[in-house]
């Protein structure tokens, strides 16, 4: 009998630390842990980094003592990055400069990979092969010619260097969100599409009540990249758009610039820059924080259900 119940409980124990299938063992279940925490500190160390650092003063940061913990919440980091980057008129010209393209990207793109996804017509493959060449081919090709071309219509210091790309499905990355509409497009079950033509829906119609219905997740995945790559699009916005738009991230690149030019990395005050530039870094970045914690349940569905994963 006691041979009996040490057995079973040999076997409890092994279950558990083993388990029985192939990912339930408290050895499987370790490990995964592990490893997600692992690359969860990768991801989080800069961010982490830059809040600490960025409350940090003068005083705390040539002492070599003080790591982690700033010995006071020094908040004039902020107060200087704020006025540095005139923070309330280049939000908004960001947002703008962003939103409008992003916006109309996600309308284009959406129309474009659904015709691809549900129209039989001639020449189809071969413009579909083109569509994806154009996401090969490196922006600096392209660059210059584009903006000779805004350059003779008078299109440089505005938004429309952006928005009428765009407008025309040639904005940023547009071949990656048509493909990502594609891929959903072809997915969705033709007997909706179907039951509508024999109540009398029109293409238009069915793609209005039906289609983008449907197509919510891949919406707000295209929406969310294509805001935060026009966000972040520097150096063609700055070519574009030269002294004329004050975005977020060139009016802080413009002003690390110029303080390098008075402090050199390594002399004395260098290291208050570090601190006002991590602030105005952190000041940048939390709009788009706060996009994807507001879209982040429907940015992993549209990541699982576009297939932009490769399934």
């Amino acid at each position: 009998m006691a041979s009996w119940n040490y057995r079973r409980a040999a076997d409890k124990a092994r279950k558990w630390v083993l388990g029985t299938g192939e990912n339930d063992g408290l050895i499987f279940k370790t490990g995964v842990y592990l490893l997600l925490v692992g690359i969860g500190f990768i991801y989080l160390y800069p961010v982490l980094f830059m809040l600490v650092n960025s409350f940090m003063s003068l005083d705390d940061l040539v002492n070599s003592m003080v790591k982690w913990i700033p010995t006071d919440l020094y908040v004039d980091n902020y107060v200087r990055a704020w006025k540095v980057l005139n923070y309330p008129t280049a939000f908004l010209e960001t947002v703008w400069a962003a939103g409008a393209p992003a916006v109309l990207q996600t309308v284009v793109c959406g129309i474009i990979g659904y015709g691809f996804a549900r129209f039989e017509f001639r020449g189809r493959s071969v413009l579909f092969v083109l569509m994806l060449a154009t996401f090969i081919v490196p922006p600096q090709i392209t660059m210059m010619p584009t903006y000779l071309m805004f350059k003779e219509y008078g299109l440089l210091g505005s938004t429309k260097t952006f928005i009428y790309p765009a407008l025309l499905g040639q904005g940023l990355k547009s071949a990656l969100f048509i493909l990502i509409y594609y891929q959903f497009f072809r997915r969705m079950p033709t007997a909706l599409e179907e039951a509508a033509q024999i109540d009398g829906a029109g293409y238009f119609g069915i793609f209005a009540r039906i289609a983008v219905p449907m197509a919510g997740p891949a919406i707000i995945i295209v929406f969310l990249f294509s805001f935060v790559w026009y966000w972040n699009e520097t150096y063609l916005a700055g070519l574009y758009f030269g002294n004329e738009l004050a975005i977020l991230p060139l009016k802080l690149q413009q002003f690390v610039d110029s303080y390098n030019q008075l402090y050199p990395p390594g002399s004395p005050g260098s290291q208050l820059n570090e601190a006002i530039k991590l602030a105005g870094t952190l000041l940048t970045i939390v709009p788009l924080l706060v996009l994807y914690f507001l879209l982040q349940r429907w940015f992993v569905e549209g990541i699982d259900r576009s297939g932009i994963t490769g399934e």
